[in-house]
């Protein structure tokens, strides 16, 4: 049964992100809680299938309130996802993009790519570093290392970050196979990714308590108590999120 073939070969894989980037999820960690100790922000950024893992830190319930996700329409599948697919590997494009966003010297920015190996997403890490930002890569190593970089410079994601985390994918994102299927089926990076960054957000609240800050969750806005929470700790952001202004003025009115 595929199904449950999937759940099996998807929790070695887990078990093996498990085993292998504790060390690279724990340096992460330190980074964007050094970042956001110092009232700065931890960004997300991935282009086609890759945004829906930076999406998944951003504004979740238990997660952190300063993070800033970076969804670019143009990148992201929901307009024309063969528009997409050309627009990553397009040379130029991040720096374009990125000045839009509040990315200050000082804060983190995740860079998430299964491949590692078009333009936008190794041109936003290289973006990053240039304005002085902490670099982090999610991306597959053994996908990354076996296909050639589409960047002008030859780099790969990998090559550029301060921190890789790999999300043990194999070369291809797929992980089961079948005699009468001429290709791999069944995708695996949607799956270690927000396991990646779930285990980083968790980190970084334990690394901020480490450092005696009490770290900025927020709650549930589906809990009787959730709103109360989270207006006590939003206030201090409004200047790095701008969308915390709207926010509050449409509190005023209530």
């Amino acid at each position: 049964m595929s199904a449950n073939n999937y759940f099996h070969s998807a929790g070695k894989i887990l078990e093996e992100v498990k085993a292998t980037q504790l060390e690279n999820i724990s340096k992460a960690a330190e980074l964007s809680a050094e970042s956001i100790a110092n009232g700065g922000l931890l960004h997300s950024f991935g282009t086609g299938h890759s945004h829906l893992v930076a999406a998944d830190v951003y504004l979740r319930a238990g997660g952190l309130l300063p993070v800033h996700a970076i969804l670019e329409p143009g990148l992201m599948l929901h307009e024309q996802p063969f528009k997409s697919g050309e627009l990553e590997r397009l040379p130029g494009l991040a720096e374009r993009v990125l000045p839009h966003h509040p990315l200050n010297s000082g804060d983190t920015l995740l860079v998430i790519s299964n491949s590692g190996r078009n333009a936008v997403p190794i041109e936003a890490a290289m973006f990053g570093k240039k304005m002085g930002l902490s670099v982090v890569a999610v991306t597959s190593l053994k996908h990354s290392k076996s296909v050639s970089s589409r960047h002008p410079g030859g780099k790969k994601l990998y090559e550029i970050a301060d921190v890789v985390i790999d999300n043990c994918a194999p070369p291809g994102d797929a992980i089961l196979e079948h005699e009468e299927v001429p290709v791999p089926f069944g995708a695996i990076s949607g799956i270690t990714g927000p396991f990646i960054l779930q285990a980083l957000a968790s980190e970084i609240v334990s690394t901020l308590v480490r450092k005696g800050i009490e770290p900025p969750v927020i709650a549930s806005g589906n809990l009787d108590w959730g709103r109360e929470h989270n207006e006590k700790i939003i206030g201090k952001y409004n200047e790095l999120l701008p969308w915390l202004q709207r926010y509050h003025r449409t509190r005023s009115v209530d």
